[in-house]
């Protein structure tokens, strides 16, 4: 037989596999992943990664029989740039429904401007949704330490960019752990593994939205 021939039945074959596969398949990892972008917030720092609120989050996700596959793409010590910098690969390699971004801590606690935060965060908004992926925001603030100017402006830029991109925010994602006895780490900057709960169940009823595409408004919390 001919090297022609060995050719076609190959091509035939390949043809014949891909017919096979069930409409939607090969897209089903990408419509069902969740991307979650942070830092050592979402990183789990200080603690066993098992036991981070990502983690939970998975474990929630399967006990709800819900499929979805929990991507954490989170980095000690990340900034808004780093994360932007680092998300066109994440969304290409991982094709993800929905993206959660837990940014800007570290850009605080380096006094860098709230307005190049701002435009960070947008530009990463706005790069989620061109690839089709929807996206819930979860706030931070500074300590007093920093002064009230710089304070209130950057907890203003999570509700600034949330209602300017009309998505669905949470506007200080430690909010339930930040003055809790035990909950924080020596360095009164990280959630203890005790505090990972709470901090999932504070989050959980806008992932909930997100997942059944009912956020509508930057308003999904309690």
């Amino acid at each position: 037989m001919t090297t022609v021939f060995f050719r076609q039945l190959l091509a035939r074959f390949g043809l014949f596999l891909l017919l096979s596969v069930p409409l939607g398949q090969s897209q089903a990892s990408a419509a069902d992943t969740l991307l979650v972008l942070g830092d050592s917030i979402s990183a789990a720092y200080g603690i066993d990664e098992a036991q981070g609120w990502v983690q939970l989050l998975r474990e929630r996700l399967e006990e709800a029989d819900k499929p979805v596959k929990v991507i954490n793409a989170s980095i000690s010590g990340e900034t808004s740039s780093g994360g932007l910098a680092r998300l066109p690969r994440l969304l290409q390699e991982h094709q993800p429904r929905w993206l959660i971004v837990e940014l800007g801590g570290n850009d605080g606690l380096r006094g860098y401007p709230p307005q190049s935060l701002a435009r960070n965060l947008q530009q990463m908004v706005r790069l989620a949704e061109k690839q089709g992926a929807e996206v819930l925001l979860l706030g931070m603030r500074m300590p007093p330490n920093y002064g009230r100017a710089y304070t209130e402006a950057f907890a203003a830029v999570y509700p600034k960019v949330a209602e300017a991109e009309q998505i669905p925010l949470v506007p200080f994602f430690l909010e339930p752990v930040a003055l809790l006895d035990g909950a924080m780490q020596t360095d009164g900057i990280h959630p203890t593994a005790k505090a990972q709960p709470a901090l999932l169940d504070h989050v959980w009823p806008c992932v909930q939205l997100l997942l059944e595409q009912r956020v509508d408004d930057q308003s999904c919390t309690p």
